[in-house]
């Protein structure tokens, strides 16, 4: 089983824990899209659910699929989430960010009563920052200066897309990546880089997951 066939069955697995009416945040990535064509298949096979989407990107997929979609402003508790990650480590806690829609992911977890994470095995490790680079938005002015001070706790970033051509996020900012050898103590790193001016967020997720369901060569694997 290659690599998107493990993605597409973490994704359809999880999209069984959606029940009819309930408030949904959708996720962002290249395994949540196949959970999105999942939730619109079965929303015409009857199913009424409202989507609440982390990105402008889910947002027109989501459309595409007639897959109602509201606010936090209108439905400020979500009942349950269904998202990626880039990492995943033996405790749960997450590196998100590789769709640079970590703020909007950040919020939407923190408004839901339950997170669920679809990957494929690639994801999974030991420790944070051993596989991913860890994703910091900052906002555009002065984001040299504070790219300065993000270095100070990880060595080294790099502003996603380059000088020349740089990502800009659907909140308008820019991406660091910052590279560690290991986050042994996540929740310290993201306190540190976002009490740094200029830093809008960081893509660790620290106790957010209550379960993530990985699809792997052998078929599906849970941690809970």
């Amino acid at each position: 089983m290659n690599i998107e066939q493990q993605k597409k069955i973490a994704a359809e697995k999880a999209t069984e824990e959606v029940k009819n009416g309930m408030i949904l945040g959708l996720g962002t990535g290249s395994t949540v899209y196949y959970a999105l064509l999942k939730l619109g298949e079965m929303i015409r096979d009857g199913l009424n659910i409202i989507g609440i989407p982390t990105s402008e990107g889910t947002e027109k997929i989501a459309l595409e699929q007639n897959i109602p979609l509201s606010t936090l402003t209108t439905h400020p508790t979500i009942e349950l989430t269904i998202d990626g990650a880039d990492e995943v480590d033996a405790k749960l806690n997450l590196i998100k960010g590789g769709g640079a829609a970590l703020v909007r992911e950040k919020i939407i977890a923190n408004a839901s009563k339950r997170i669920v994470i679809v990957v494929d095995e690639s994801k999974v490790s030991q420790v944070l920052g051993t596989t991913f680079s860890l994703p910091v938005e900052v906002i555009r002015f002065g984001w040299d200066a504070t790219q300065r001070e993000v270095n100070r706790i990880c060595g080294k970033s790099d502003l996603r897309g380059g000088i020349e051509d740089p990502l800009i996020t659907d909140n308008g900012n820019y991406i660091l990546d910052c590279h560690f050898e290991g986050i042994p103590e996540p929740d310290k790193i993201e306190l540190q880089l976002n009490n740094i001016p200029g830093v809008v967020e960081n893509g660790i997720f620290v106790d957010r997951a209550d379960k993530v369901i990985i699809g792997t060569s052998n078929g599906i694997k849970y941690m809970e």
